[in-house]
């Protein structure tokens, strides 16, 4: 039987649990997980973080396929956990259902958009939990909370019975408070292949220059212990536009695909959003065609060059975050800095398509940094056995 527990960091959605009884002797047997409020559980309402949407739409009825694997492998679903509302953002805030504590961090944000399932994870209360990483909503959570966290290659998982918000970045990731839990999960989800030997290891110096100081040199440890397992670190350049020309393309690609996805029921409902989701959405109608046109442009291109450069086996690291998860009196203008902060270097596996696992490896000021490790596309088995690796090198939980 599942465990019992009391949600002390308010990770779940208000209400009645929602809980399924994992299929006795399967791979996943024994573990408990939860899944983000934007994936489908049969008879139960997908709320996606914001109560108009619940208002205007009808329970589910089918599970996700990716729910319903973790559940057949023998994994008890516990419930449903919070989001930022439709998606759209990174810090964890929602104002109508509470944002998630930050077990790690109770003094700041847990990050978004897959807040609670990464609080659940950081907290306890589960072994992992099923989030959606479209531009960091996955990896930054686990940088912030000090956890794993994997974004799987797009397209890897299957999204049937998920809430869009970019079709061609989200993913369906996870996070999981132990190395091995976070590969017994991608064995469960991953499609076959993709195994095999890893390297060389690439210093991303761009990201490495983004952090903040005190990210870079809490990291340098870490790395070392990295380059135990796959070899010295060779330095390149991956961006030399520079990650704020990143961050810009990969927005204005978000942008429209947003409105494309969400645009006719913002425009029909007029739903209420919180600080900082309207203006998103806002900016997301507003967008110049011609913008979009040229982030896809680019986006070719820097997927080429990307691509060619792992097609090999070659690993990127990088800090998964540049800097510690915001203080939760944080100013929105700071917000934002921090946001773009960010997604120039969560752009990298966002528009190339890679598979990135983050590793909770150091801290900041007391509060937990992730390193990223990053793979070509398909190799994501072969990167969790690598995070394996170097978890243990580490001293994580394994």
């Amino acid at each position: 039987m599942p465990r019992a527990f009391e949600d002390r960091v308010g990770a779940f959605m208000p209400g009645p649990r929602v809980e399924l009884l994992g299929t006795p002797g399967g791979a996943l047997s024994g573990l408990d997980f939860a899944v983000k409020d934007l994936f489908d559980v049969a008879g139960a309402m997908t709320g996606y973080g914001n109560p108009d949407w619940a208002r205007t739409h009808a329970v589910a009825a089918a599970t996700a396929p990716c729910v319903l694997s973790l559940v057949q492998a023998g994994a008890n679903l516990r419930g449903k956990t919070k989001t930022v509302e439709l998606a759209y953002g990174l810090t964890g805030e929602n104002v109508w259902y509470g944002t998630p504590i930050n077990p790690a961090a109770p003094d700041r944000f847990p990050g978004g958009s897959s807040c609670g399932s990464a609080s659940a994870v950081a907290a306890g209360l589960v072994d992992f939990a099923l989030g959606s990483d479209t531009g960091g909503s996955v990896r930054i959570p686990a940088s912030y909370c000090g956890i794993f966290g994997i974004r799987p290659s797009w397209g890897a998982v299957n999204l049937t019975g998920a809430c869009p918000l970019g079709p061609s970045f989200d993913t369906a990731g996870w996070f999981a408070s132990r190395a091995s839990v976070l590969r017994r999960v991608g064995d469960v989800l991953l499609p076959a292949g993709g195994e095999g030997l890893l390297g060389p290891l690439l210093k991303v110096q761009e990201a490495w220059v983004n952090a903040v100081p005190q990210t870079a040199t809490a990291l340098v440890g870490a790395l070392s212990k990295v380059e135990r397992v796959l070899g010295p670190s060779l330095s390149m350049h991956l961006a030399p536009e520079g990650l704020d020309h990143l961050f810009e393309h990969f927005r204005a690609a978000q942008a429209e695909e947003a409105w494309a996805s969400l645009g006719s029921w913002v425009e029909a409902i007029r739903p209420k959003f919180g600080p900082g989701v309207a203006e998103r959405f806002a900016a997301a109608k507003a967008s110049d065609p011609a913008r979009a046109a040229a982030a896809r442009a680019f986006r070719e291109v820097f997927r080429q060059r990307a691509r060619a450069l792992v097609a090999g086996g070659a690993v990127l690291v990088y800090p998964t975050s540049p800097v510690p998860a915001p203080k939760l009196d944080i100013s929105l203008e700071a917000q934002q800095a921090v946001r773009e902060r960010t997604m120039g270097v969560t752009a990298v596996a966002g528009l190339a398509g890679l598979c990135e696992v983050t590793l909770p490896a150091a801290r900041v000021d007391g509060a937990p940094v992730g390193l990223s490790l990053a793979a070509a596309p398909g190799r994501d088995r072969a990167l969790l056995a690598v995070a394996e690796r170097v978890a243990a090198e580490l001293r994580l939980p394994a």
